[in-house]
Parts: C-alpha cells; sequence; structure tokens
C-alpha cells in the first residue's frame, strides 16, 4: 500500500517533510522546495529540496538518499566488495534506482558490463534528471536498465556474475523478499564460482534483529561472511551496516580504491570499516 509523504506547515510559514521511523521515531526535514511528485505504478515518488541535506530522493514518504551524505552509502556499498574481487567483469545491482551505487562500479574499466535491476523505471528516470548530484545522469554504455523485479531476475540464474550488490529499501512491503534466505540461496547460485555479494543489512541501533538475521542467513550460505559500517546521516541512527559474502576472497586486494575519485572510502575506510563495535559483535553472534 503506497504511503503519501506527511507535511507540517509551522506557524512561521516553514514546510517540513515529518518521517514516521517504526511508529516509535519521527525524523522531520524542513524543505525549501518540492522539485517533483508522481504516483509511479509502484510508489509514491518526489524528490524535495530540503535545507540541510539538499535534494532527496523520497519513496512512500521515506528519504531513500541525498544530494548531502548520499556518496557515503553508495561507495560503501560498492567498492567495498569490488576492493575484495581482484579481477570483476560482470556486476549486478538490485534496486539502486537512484544509480548512485552503479555509477562507482562505473569507475572500474575492467568492468564490462553492469546489470542494474530496478522494478520502478520512474525512479531511475526522475534522479537522472532531478538529482544528478546521485545519479550523475548515469549513461555509461555499460550499463544495461533492466526493469524487473530483482527477486524474479536471479531465480534462474546460475554463475553469471562476479559481483552482485543488494542495494535495497526497508524491508517492509515487496523488499521484505529482498532480506528472505531464499533469496540469498538463488544470489548464491547467480554468483560465478569466486564471486561475492554484498547488502546493505539495516540499523545496528534500530534494527539490530534484522541486521543479525541477515549475517546468519548469509554466513549459511558463503565460506567468507564480513559485517561492516559506516556512518550515514540521513538514516535513522546515523550507523548503518552491510553484510558482505564471498566465496572465495576474503581480504581486499591493496590498492584497488586508488584513483577512483571518491569523496568517503580509501584504502584505510576498506580495512577500518570492518573493525566493529562490541555490541554489534554481540548482536551478530561474533562477540
Amino acid at each position: 500500500m503506497n504511503v503519501l509523504p506527511k507535511f507540517v506547515q509551522n506557524s512561521a510559514g516553514a514546510c517540513w517533510l515529518t518521517e514516521n521511523e517504526r511508529e516509535n521515531l519521527m525524523i522531520r526535514y524542513r524543505i525549501r522546495e518540492v522539485i517533483h511528485e508522481e504516483q509511479s505504478a509502484f510508489q509514491h515518488v518526489m524528490i524535495l529540496d530540503s535545507y540541510d541535506f539538499g535534494r532527496m530522493l523520497v519513496l512512500d514518504g521515506v528519504v531513500q538518499t541525498t544530494s548531502m551524505d548520499g556518496f557515503i552509502y553508495n561507495e560503501m556499498i560498492a567498492h567495498v566488495p569490488l576492493a575484495f574481487h581482484p579481477r570483476p567483469r560482470c556486476v549486478l545491482v538490485i534496486g539502486g534506482g537512484d544509480c548512485g551505487a552503479a555509477r562507482e562500479v562505473c569507475k572500474y574499466p575492467e568492468v564490462e558490463q553492469i546489470d542494474l535491476v530496478e522494478i520502478d523505471e520512474r525512479v531511475v528516470q526522475v534522479c537522472k534528471q532531478h538529482l544528478p548530484e546521485v545519479s550523475g545522469g548515469l549513461s555509461d554504455p555499460r550499463v544495461r536498465f533492466l526493469y524487473r523485479d530483482g527477486v524474479e531476475f536471479v531465480r534462474d540464474l546460475e554463475e553469471t556474475y562476479d559481483v552482485i550488490i543488494v542495494d535495497s529499501s526497508d524491508p517492509v512491503g515487496p523488499a521484505e523478499q529482498l532480506f528472505s534466505f531464499s533469496f540469498y540461496q538463488h544470489v548464491h547460485r547467480a554468483l560465478k564460482p569466486d564471486g561475492l555479494m554484498v547488502c546493505q543489512s539495516q540499523s545496528p541501533i534500530f534494527h539490530a534483529d534484522v541486521m543479525g538475521q541477515t549475517y546468519r542467513n548469509i554466513g549459511r550460505l558463503f565460506p567468507v561472511t564480513r559485517m561492516y559500517t559506516a556512518v550515514v546521516p540521513t538514516y535513522p541512527g546515523g550507523l548503518w551496516s552491510f553484510t558482505l559474502g564471498s566465496k572465495k576472497y576474503d581480504q581486499p586486494v591493496a590498492g584497488r580504491v586508488s584513483g577512483k575519485d571518491t569523496k568517503y572510502v580509501d584504502e584505510g575506510i576498506i580495512h577500518q570499516c570492518f573493525h566493529l563495535p562490541v555490541f554489534i559483535k554481540q548482536a551478530i553472534g561474533e562477540g
């Protein structure tokens, strides 16, 4: 069921977007202007211009990425797995309609094909037009835009991709399947014998149960399972987790991210991000 965004205008005339986080936390953003708004076949889509975070993509009333800090999330979900694989040729991005993750993958000249599978074509089109700080107006000829359900797309694949990046939204509604064990089984089969995958695994503060379950599910399939974190101010709690599953490679390749025109990731970040706080280790059963 589509959810319309909640706007509040105070006595001074300022307009605020209110995001409801699990009925217990409300996050409010002061909005300068509504750049674009529409109801697609799948969800309510907006591009808003906010005062502190700049332009932002809002789907069903929930902020997905912003021009101010979107690069942190996209660099971390793309460059970390690509730092582990020494020879990636074919990469799949599931979700990621803002084009940010695929844009980062394009920084690797050895990658020959990038398939971006996004169920909602309008998200891609709107972000390419109105959110260039994140999408970069992505037009690299190596990128194939496939407007399909990601769960269905990987179901019948076998040993097709070197790296799979699961850039999903929160596990609510249709996206809930992207956190299921059966989906990870399909992802595992779709990877080549030395392939690896990564997914966002939610907030260690507010979604520790989802994070722990994701880590354990991926650990049942991959001999190498590693969790890492980054601070993304837009997301509830700031601290965000990612889970990497690899069939073979267990260490990043030295120098892989050098010269990649990044704003957040460098060699130091690649190694540091895997050093987890005690409470996260305990949550995933590694403490």
